[in-house]
């Protein structure tokens, strides 16, 4: 079987919406072979639609459409690690999964910018897509139906804290909070924001991300939605964080550190109990740098049907 392994993302670092993402050291994992029918398992027990509406089935089954080729079936099986509806990519990991196996089954006949393209076009934006495929601290535009994109390494001198809260956000209701205008001046503010962010991660301008953070466009919209977001940026800060960033459409929260903060995990659980906050994780993690691979000739351990 291949075995796909697909890094977790974090969307829009406060001011880049729909622009920015990162890729982050925590991974799906699937491993897919050709099989006459569908058959799909899990190794965690985490409930996944088990027939053709499979998104990792689905994504599959439309490259093989899309390249002309017969399609029998396929046998998956599943390793969730990315919380599902966090705001972490967990929907761009499957569409990366379903793309990349396919493509390797069929010998690769597309290229990874053409799996660039069909990702975005699936999920309607690039900005998760993007580093999942590709790693990295990724700029993705979107222009004629193609994805033009920079992947760039972080600055090793920080890593990201991730709050994730046990309730989920589902993108739709987060965009449609969003106004369908925004003026000039809140235009420029992101602008000139997400080019710091981006120059200041990749030179390690720390100083800077602060400022660089900051959004007009999306943030303020979505923190009605997320219930103790803004308590949980103020303990970020509290405890010397660089940046905070609702991470996507939320709920998580992504906190920019100092990478030899190591007890940073510890002390923001310890606030965030005393906030009362109790249904909030933090995890620590870093840039993912090589994006979505395969290993060939894997097998999983065990399956749950």
């Amino acid at each position: 079987m291949l075995k796909i392994t697909v890094p977790a993302s974090s969307a829009n670092l406060g001011a880049g919406f729909d622009a920015l993402g990162i890729a982050l050291t925590l991974y799906n994992r699937v491993w897919m072979e050709e099989e006459d029918g569908c058959r799909i398992e899990t190794l965690d027990g985490l409930p996944v639609p088990a027939d053709e509406t499979n998104m990792i089935y689905h994504t599959a089954r439309v490259l093989y459409s899309r390249c002309g080729r017969p399609f029998r079936g396929l046998h998956i099986v599943q390793e969730n690690n990315i919380p599902m509806t966090r705001g972490l990519g967990s929907s761009s990991a499957c569409l990366a999964a379903g793309l990349l196996g396919a493509n390797t089954l069929m010998g690769s006949p597309l290229s990874r910018a053409d799996l660039s393209d069909l990702a975005a076009e699936l999920e309607g934006h690039p900005d998760n897509t993007a580093p999942a495929l590709l790693g990295g601290l990724v700029t993705a535009v979107m222009d004629g139906g193609r994805v033009y994109t920079v992947s760039v390494p972080v600055s090793d001198r920080i890593r990201f804290a991730v709050f994730i809260p046990d309730f989920e956000l589902k993108t739709e209701v987060a965009r449609a909070a969003l106004p369908d205008r925004v003026s000039r001046a809140d235009a420029v503010y992101n602008l000139s924001r997400t080019a710091l962010m981006t120059a200041s991660l990749f030179s390690g301008s720390l100083e800077n991300l602060r400022v660089a953070v900051q959004d007009r466009l999306h943030q303020p919209h979505r923190f009605p939605l997320i219930p103790g977001a803004e308590q949980v940026f103020y303990i970020a800060y509290g405890l010397g964080a660089y940046a905070a960033a609702i991470s996507g459409a939320g709920p998580s929260i992504l906190a920019i550190i100092d990478r030899d903060a190591e007890d940073f995990s510890a002390r923001a659980e310890q606030q965030l109990q005393k906030a009362g906050l109790t249904g909030w994780q933090v995890r620590l993690l870093g840039c993912d740098t090589r994006g979505a691979h395969v290993t060939f000739d894997s097998q999983p351990e065990r399956a749950v049907s």
